[in-house]
């Protein structure tokens, strides 16, 4: 038989206190990256007043809009599609619990996003992504057989379970799963054109809740109506993308070579036509 005592005298704690110790390390340094993420909001917040501020990031901040919008109706379908796979009488509180959670993961992408972007190499990674996302867009653009928004409406409405029933917690996690996805998306693409401005970020963060919570639906329902809409997003969205794998590639070559040491796609390109920049 087993020798019972050796089992005794093995202790286990240090294996639950370690995984504790990363937990609340884990924690704090979310914490910490919000405290400061609020911080900088708070000392910012009067440049919203200057007229040089909003002349300086407007493009970026539509740029973030056009983002938003563009992204934002994927949510409403998302949800939508599985909160028609439960009862009737539970439809409202999976929708109600699929959009918090895709709050909170915004919030906590965000919180590391930009600093992890200003980490050389990071930024060229994060542009890799959204080409990746570009051209999922892209596929979704081009296919005419996806559901319509009209058809998950009228399933939400309707009394019957769509497809094989689910249950609450079925339902919700298939939405959080699409959420991480779609957040990571929202946020990446939001920090790369906010650049080094946290109060653009902070702004493009907000907007992209209020939308994806108040009017997701409209939204999902405006580009079925005009696609052209979707193109402008997707456009800005691979200018993104392009320009984080420019500037970081040639900040890994300036760093290493010396060469190549223009921080967008677009100075570079005044640049090599002798415009300046």
């Amino acid at each position: 038989m087993p020798n019972t005592a050796q089992f005794e005298a093995f202790d286990f704690r240090p294996i639950g206190n370690a995984a504790s110790t990363g937990d609340r390390r884990s924690m704090e340094f979310l914490s910490a990256n919000l405290g400061a993420m609020f911080d900088t909001v708070v000392t910012d917040i009067g440049l919203l007043l200057s007229p040089d501020w909003w002349r300086t990031h407007w493009v970026a901040l539509f740029n973030i809009l056009m983002i938003d919008l563009t992204l934002a109706g994927d949510n409403a379908i998302v949800v939508g599609m599985a909160a028609s796979q439960v009862r009737k009488d539970m439809r409202n509180k999976v929708i109600f619990w699929g959009i918090t959670g895709a709050v909170v993961l915004r919030i906590l992408f965000s919180s590391i996003a930009q600093q992890m972007l200003q980490v050389i190499g990071l930024t060229l990674a994060g542009g890799l992504l959204l080409l990746f996302v570009c051209w999922k867009m892209y596929r979704q653009i081009m296919d005419s057989n996806h559901e319509s928004i009209e058809a998950i409406e009228q399933n939400l409405a309707s009394d019957n379970v769509k497809g094989h029933e689910a249950t609450f917690w079925s339902a919700l996690w298939t939405i959080i799963l699409a959420d991480l996805s779609m957040s990571l998306d929202n946020v990446l693409a939001v920090a790369g054109a906010a650049g080094e401005s946290t109060l653009v970020l902070v702004i493009g963060l907000a907007m992209a809740i209020v939308l994806m919570a108040v009017a997701s639906t409209y939204i999902a329902k405006l580009l079925h109506s005009y696609p052209w809409i979707a193109w402008i997003g997707l456009l800005i969205i691979l200018y993104v993308a392009l320009d984080m794998i420019y500037r970081d590639s040639h900040q890994i070559a300036c760093q290493a070579y010396g060469i190549g040491c223009s921080e967008t796609i677009f100075q570079g390109i005044r640049h090599r036509l002798g415009l300046g920049g």
